[in-house]
């Protein structure tokens, strides 16, 4: 058994007199972060039981917090830093900037299918919701709340609720469906199943509106004016938030048109923006900046909740193999024209479409060496492809010699499970 915790954002519904007693409450509860933080940056202690004797006092009377809110500052406060060492390695000052309050459940909030109830520094306020798509979390059995975030977005509160259940887990062996996904710019995705299904995620409609987001802030980086910085950051967070969107559907289509204990294959990509800032300045914006990554986790967490696994595998050659044959040649693809067509077969096909077949049969390999069960495997495949694995190369030399002689070998793969 496992746990999976997604975030469910609700808006609270709330007049003018609520409206500006949440933002007393948030706006108090941010400033005692920073006044926290500041302190913690000076004098570097990050023990919660040392900071409570420092700074509980101080707390409650500057800022007029609730105990219990006090307790949260100074967690807020100790996550953000450790969250900060973690990844730079380095101290740098935490600057809380919106309007936040953090709400431990039971304690500083509680929520029902029609109110939502909430502690602020003038009492308990029971307010209304818009409860869309919240139904199924209200069954205890199978999930929990945990500790909320309510923010302040212009004159708009909106609670993110992070809600986690139990999910089982799924072995290999009971794997019934394999799926190779290729992630690109042209298509976001191509996936090929162990139906022989192809299905292309159009992307080109998505890289013309990104370009029309490129351009708009270079007109306003030009006037270099105060709104116009605002502009550019307004713009940049409302291009995030589409993104985001994209993924979620996605791999919504992905996980929803495949059935449970399913098996996904994708690229392994860490490192990829190395790879991509040695693209040509004309479309290396496009390249670093699009979301693989955000894509990965969409994808990961759906599967999961679908009873489904998710691997990464290694990237090499998965462009170049013929599904078909096996055989490698950076010839057998044309990258100008996305088109794959292998000279030791004569296969044809779109390139990122045989990334997705090689992928697949890399799924195969992979249950074949976790279950050694070659009738498991044959019963998962389509005929035409065979399991295959990436080639393993020491260097250019080698690399050469193999690919005269190139079919990929089992029990080569290097995978990750998520």
């Amino acid at each position: 058994m496992q746990e999976l915790t997604v975030t469910a954002k609700i808006q609270v519904i709330v007049n003018d007199n609520e409206a500006s007693l949440l933002s007393a409450t948030t706006s108090a509860y941010r400033d005692a972060c920073n006044y926290v933080s500041n302190y913690v940056y000076q004098t570097r202690i990050l023990q919660q039981f040392a900071l409570n004797q420092l700074l509980y006092n101080t707390l409650r009377k500057k800022y007029g917090l609730k105990s219990q809110m006090a307790q949260s500052v100074l967690k807020t406060v100790i996550a953000k830093y450790k969250t900060i060492i973690k990844n730079q390695n380095r101290w740098i000052n935490a600057v809380f900037k919106r309007p936040q309050y953090d709400l431990v459940w039971n304690r500083d909030y509680s929520l029902t299918q029609e109110r939502f109830s909430v502690n602020t520094l003038d009492g308990r306020l029971k307010l209304n919701y818009h409860a869309n798509a919240m139904e199924d979390y209200f069954d205890s059995k199978k999930y929990r709340f945990g500790t909320a975030k309510l923010v302040q977005v212009k004159k708009k509160f909106y609670l993110h609720i992070p809600v986690t259940s139990t999910v089982e887990d799924t072995q290999v062996s009971d794997i019934c469906h394999v799926v190779g996904i290729d992630r690109g710019l042209n298509f976001i995705a191509v996936s090929y199943d162990s139906k022989g299904n192809t299905t292309f995620f159009n992307g080109r409609q998505i890289k013309q509106k990104r370009a029309k987001f490129k351009e708009l802030r270079r007109s306003l980086q030009k006037r270099g004016t105060a709104s116009a910085r605002r502009r550019i950051r307004h713009i940049g967070q409302r291009e995030n938030r589409w993104m985001q969107d994209v993924n979620h559907c996605v791999s919504k289509a992905l996980v929803d048109t495949t059935p449970s204990k399913t098996l996904f294959v994708l690229e392994d990509l860490t490192g990829i923006r190395c790879a991509t800032e040695k693209v040509r300045r004309k479309k290396r914006y496009e390249t670093v900046s699009w979301s693989f990554y955000d894509l990965e986790q969409k994808l990961k967490y759906k599967a999961m909740r679908n009873q489904s696994i998710t691997i990464k595998v290694d990237p090499r050659y998965t462009s170049q193999c013929c599904p078909k044959c096996g055989h490698i040649e950076s010839g057998n693809r044309d990258k100008k024209r996305h088109f794959f067509c292998c000279r030791n077969c004569g296969y044809c096909s779109n390139d990122d479409r045989i990334g997705a077949m090689n992928l697949y049969g890399l799924g195969l390999s992979f249950i074949h060496d976790q279950t050694v069960n070659s009738e498991h495997v044959q019963n998962l495949g389509v005929q035409s492809i065979t399991p295959r694995c990436n080639v393993t190369l020491s260097g250019k030399k080698e690399a050469k010699g193999r690919r005269r002689n190139s079919r990929m070998t089992t029990g080569q793969l290097q995978a990750n499970r998520l």
